[in-house]
């Protein structure tokens, strides 16, 4: 049987996937063996290529994804399984990729993950130990065949793994601080092994056109992009709207219509089919890869879905563009418009963009923690040099000397509201602690879950927002995660996060591997496994 990944590099077709929400309860709940008798009907449609299994959607908890998966890679189809960072630390991450890989199932799609709204005894506690960027760099170290270090200084390397893994972005996003910033992770999330991308839901042709005329302007235009098809009811548009389901945004104008549709005698199940077979048409020919089936639950629909779609001529798609143009009035887009077509001009900046970067805003915090920054730590400066050796003969090296240990925790902590997690990200974020600021602690770049720039979780303008308009200012926007991928290390916390920098034992210090393990051994008095 040929796998996802070599039906996706041979390109000779166009694919589909079907999103299959898992249930709550065992495979013996009413719920699970009807999403289990569902899953049976899809792995013998044809037309399917494979199914993707969601990871407690909507941060609700739920049958773990391979549990619902395992008949349907039995049956022969292609299955992709969601794993989200919101649940498990990167020690949970690693044995549920490990149990995966065991199981056969080989392609993942990493996501950070919606923050938890619901649990045993009340809303449980987010981890996010790690992002998605955290975890791509984790499942590409395991297909090299992750180097494993002991306390005793033992090592050796396992047996690589074969994981094809993906990830997701979204740039139906109103605000420029959103939208941009959603680029930019795109390229980091590539360039940390997300071997595909699937876009989030959205109902704007001109944006769906955006995203990749980005993508082979960039030169990623190698990576399958595979487009977001969701099938609306009454319920789902005004859930939406709503915002209560992060990433995801419905628009007055698109509400009205859908509950206009809904008053029909068929609750508008016509129209959401043929909206949602016009969206996939113009997935299809703005040359993405596939489109990426959701909201339909029966294999009637599933089957409306097929006809209705074939029935299109080839160029009938340009035809849907002007009508899927969902969006809000001061939407920032980050191309001109190409105003015969309804789409973009991939290349062509927006005037809108260029107005914004020709005048930014000036931010004298950020140009002051720059500068004290730039002073105190640029490697081999005099302040660095002066700072480690300090350090270095102190003591305690983990805090460097009392008085400037004291001084550290105090300016920082009146600062940036600083936590001591002695792995600073200050530098990273202009100079804003993530750790005190952003709800799912985010090193590497937004969560797709802000809505109108603010976060999913508290209603505060998102931490990355923040952060790129703060660069602007210094033209440095473009640069915002010019950087490692950050793996924040908890064995430093409590510790002073200055003398860790000079002394290269962070994230700084070439993405945490130098080390001083003689030094973080002294300060561990248990004997514990290290996944480098």
């Amino acid at each position: 049987m040929e796998t996802l990944q070599e039906t996706l590099k041979r390109g000779d077709r166009y694919l589909y996937g079907f999103e299959l929400v898992s249930t709550r309860g065992s495979m013996e709940a009413q719920k699970a063996i009807a999403a289990r008798s569902f899953s049976q009907a899809l792995s013998h449609y044809d037309a399917i290529d494979w199914i993707s299994i969601t990871d407690n959607a909507g941060g609700n908890p739920m049958l773990a994804p391979a549990a619902l998966g395992r008949p349907i890679l039995y049956a022969g189809k292609e299955v992709i399984i969601h794993l989200a960072c919101k649940d498990f630390n990167r020690n949970g991450l690693e044995s549920e990729a490990w149990h995966l890989a065991s199981e056969g199932f080989h392609n993942i799609l990493t996501l950070s993950g919606d923050a938890p709204v619901a649990g045993s005894g009340g809303v449980a506690k987010g981890v996010f130990d790690i992002d998605s960027v955290g975890l791509l760099s984790m499942l590409d170290q395991m297909n090299k065949g992750a180097m494993v270090t002991h306390a005793a200084g033992k090592g050796g390397d396992l047996a690589p793994t074969q994981f094809f893994s993906g990830a997701v972005v979204t740039n139906f996003k109103r605000y420029e601080n959103e939208v941009v910033p959603q680029y930019l992770k795109l390229k980091k999330k590539i360039a940390c092994g997300a071997a595909f991308i699937i876009n989030q839901i959205g109902f704007d042709a001109r944006k769906m056109h955006e995203l990749i005329g980005y993508m082979q302007q960039e030169n990623l235009g190698h990576v399958p992009l595979i487009g977001n098809v969701y099938v609306l009811s009454g319920f789902t548009s005004r859930l939406f709207h709503s915002g209560k389901i992060p990433g995801v945004s419905v628009n007055e104008t698109l509400l009205a219509l859908c509950q206009k549709q809904c008053k029909s005698d068929d609750k508008g199940k016509a129209f959401f089919l043929e909206l949602a077979a016009k969206q996939s048409a113009i997935y299809k020919g703005l040359g993405y890869r596939g489109s990426y089936l959701g909201g339909l639950h029966r294999m009637v629909d599933v089957e409306r879905f097929f006809e209705i779609e074939n029935s299109f001529s080839p160029d009938d798609w340009k035809g849907f563009v002007k009508e899927l143009n969902f969006h809000e009035t001061d939407e920032f887009y980050l191309y001109e418009q190409n105003l015969s077509s309804g789409l973009s001009l991939p290349g062509q900046l927006s005037q809108q963009y260029l107005d914004a970067i020709a005048k930014p805003k000036k931010h004298l915090g950020y140009q002051v923690s720059k500068l004290a920054h730039d002073l105190l730590f640029t490697p081999n400066g005099t302040a660095a040099k002066v700072g480690g050796a300090l350090c270095s003969n102190a003591k305690d090296n983990m805090q460097g000397p009392k008085l400037l240990r004291l001084a550290e925790h105090a300016s920082k902590k009146v600062l940036f509201n600083c936590q001591d997690c002695g792995d600073c990200s200050l530098p990273d974020i202009a100079f804003l602690c993530p750790e005190s600021q952003c709800a799912k602690n985010q090193r590497n770049g937004p969560c797709g879950g802000t809505r109108e720039g603010l976060c999913e979780v508290a209603d505060k303008e998102c931490i990355w927002g923040r952060a790129y308009d703060r660069l602007k200012s210094s033209q440095g926007h473009m640069a915002l995660l010019d950087h490692v991928p950050v793996i924040q290390d908890q064995g430093l916390r409590g510790t002073s996060s200055w003398a860790n920098t000079w002394l290269g034992r962070d994230h700084h210090g070439n993405a945490g591997q130098k080390v001083n393990k003689n030094n973080v051994n002294q300060n561990k008095k248990n004997d514990k496994e290290v996944v480098l």
